[in-house]
């Protein structure tokens, strides 16, 4: 038994730790060179105890010294630069990998290392997410960005250990940190906004929240002992109290503030990492944008995508005619919202047609992000990407669409599906009759392809799709753009039309359709999907 013991003394795991409790000797042994190691604390031999005596339990156990170090990177972009790196996801590696770190760059400068693997955006834990959910939260972070990353050589041993990643990300918090929120509040008509700010002694660019009981601004989500952030769009670090005052004198009847509780902010400012609107839990926020999931029926999913410029100059793919009992209806799309994503890609930057493309190879079901046109101008406004709060819309089995336009629309449309005949009268003003007309591509007949808001063609009822039937009395159903606008410069500054819904028009069931707008002589595209 005790030559048993005196094998266990040199056995390679217990050699690496004894080199470190004693003194090493070489001996030589018919073997060769043997290292040695001499303990420093005695050892006598107890047959009650054997093997279990404490003095044999030298086993290796490099947990006890072996951590995990995640780093936090803050980045902050140049105008109109990049942040300097690419994300990957690599065969046979695991995670979401940082490479191509630009040396000298934005990245670079914050110590993100090649190789690096990313466990939190924006204090959003990511490691279990897809690499495109990623990638989108990275684009809608704007100007800054935190990431919390772990060496790729830690990262894989932490795996090969069974730790727990997410255990991790949790413990580089401090305890009991909160995220910001952003509130927006409307002022009641009796106590107005509920909420002034006192600069916090010794300490500029800092305010505290000071709020009137059951008012506007608690009943928006923000709580007594909460640090003021950021007002609407601007920094208040930036701000004096009576920079501060003037803003709050010109907000009007809405202010939109980010703001945390003391404690959480100490424990950012610790880390260094700024308090970004990306990372706020959303109270109160109008107008945001949905998510809609559609599953097609037999005649498609039952509306119209258009092309349109607004009277900003930009152009937006505009959902229009929502077909009653149609898919889109079902899903809750509204006349008039702004195309944002078509299956979580973002559409500023595609083609109309590829668009198009896009919801075809979805087959039988897509899934759409939208917003309403006065949301889209609110978080511009804002300077945020209306896409960071998105939320999933509601499904509306019987209930007709409503028109997301209507608050802005004094004339309102009668949805009965019956398509029938309306008579338009529009006396021509400053800006002519405000409206334009579209062609058909293959064959005679014209529509409307665009109502100025605020306009006569608006007043007298127009809307977008509307098919012309007739211009001052006369059939114009199988006549030519030319001919039909020509008949319109000859009535003079008065004009009646007999117009019609799309609905139901064959001609529409077009895929893709450039329209020439009789004004600008732009093209816009329309497609019936």
């Amino acid at each position: 038994m005790f030559g048993h013991t005196a094998l266990l003394l040199f056995h390679p795991c217990v050699l690496d730790t004894a080199e470190q409790m004693g003194k090493t000797h070489k001996m030589r042994s018919s073997a060769g060179l043997m290292e040695i190691t001499e303990l420093t604390d005695k050892f006598t031999f107890n047959p009650k105890e054997g093997i279990d005596n404490p003095v044999m339990v030298t086993t290796e156990d490099t947990d006890s010294v072996w951590t995990l170090s995640p780093r936090l990177c803050v980045l902050k972009q140049e105008e109109g630069g990049s942040y300097g790196f690419h994300l990957r996801v690599e065969r046979g590696l695991q995670g979401h990998i940082i490479r191509n770190v630009v040396s000298g760059g934005v990245a670079g400068r914050s110590g993100l290392q090649d190789g690096d693997r990313l466990l939190e955006v924006n204090n959003c834990y990511v490691d279990d997410v897809s690499h495109p959910e990623v990638a989108r939260k990275i684009t809608l972070s704007g100007q800054q960005l935190c990431l919390l990353v772990l060496d790729g050589e830690q990262y894989e041993q932490a795996l090969s250990r069974g730790h727990d990643l997410r255990s991790l990300s949790i413990a580089h918090k401090a305890e009991g940190c909160k995220p910001p929120r952003l509130c927006h509040i409307t002022r009641d008509p009796a106590s107005g906004l509920g909420i002034t700010f006192t600069p916090v002694e010794g300490e500029k660019g800092r305010f505290s929240v000071n709020l009137f009981p059951r008012g506007a601004a608690e009943q928006a989500g923000v709580c007594k002992g909460d640090q003021l952030v950021w007002m609407n769009g601007a920094k208040v670090s930036d701000l004096t109290h009576s920079a501060l005052s003037r803003m709050m004198k010109k907000c009007g009847e809405h202010i939109t503030i980010l703001v945390i509780d003391s404690e959480s902010q100490k424990n950012y400012m610790r880390q260094r990492m700024p308090i970004l609107p990306s990372m706020a839990v959303p109270h109160n926020l109008p107008n945001r944008a949905r998510k809609l999931h559609l599953v097609s029926g037999a005649d498609g999913y039952g509306f119209l995508l258009r092309l349109e410029k607004k009277p900003t100059g930009r152009t937006f793919h505009v959902l229009r005619q929502i077909q009653s009992g149609s898919a889109a209806e079902r899903a809750g799309m509204q006349d008039g919202e702004l195309l944002l994503e078509v299956n979580g890609e973002p559409v500023e930057t595609l083609t109309h047609g590829e668009i198009v493309d896009r919801v075809r190879l979805s087959r039988h079901q897509v899934s759409l992000t939208t917003i309403t046109f006065k949301g889209m101008d609110f978080y511009t406004q804002l300077g945020l990407s209306p896409l960071l709060f998105c939320e999933d819309g509601v499904v509306r089995e019987k209930e007709s669409s409503v028109s997301a336009a209507a608050a802005e629309q004094p004339a309102q449309k009668e949805v009965d599906g019956s398509c029938k005949p309306r008579h338009c009268t529009l006396q021509k003003g400053p800006s002519g009759f405000g409206f334009h007309l579209g062609c058909f591509p293959q064959g005679p007949g014209t529509f409307v392809s665009q109502v100025a808001f605020g306009g006569s063609g608006q007043s007298a009822g127009l809307f977008e799709g509307d098919v012309v039937m007739e211009v001052n009395g006369q059939n114009v159903e199988e006549k030519y753009l030319e001919d039909v606008i020509k008949l319109v410069e000859e009535g003079g500054h008065l004009l009646f039309l007999l117009v019609r819904e799309v609905m139901g028009d064959n001609k529409f069931k077009q895929t893709e359709t450039h329209v020439s707008d009789t004004e600008e002589e732009d093209n816009y595209e329309i497609s019936y999907l």
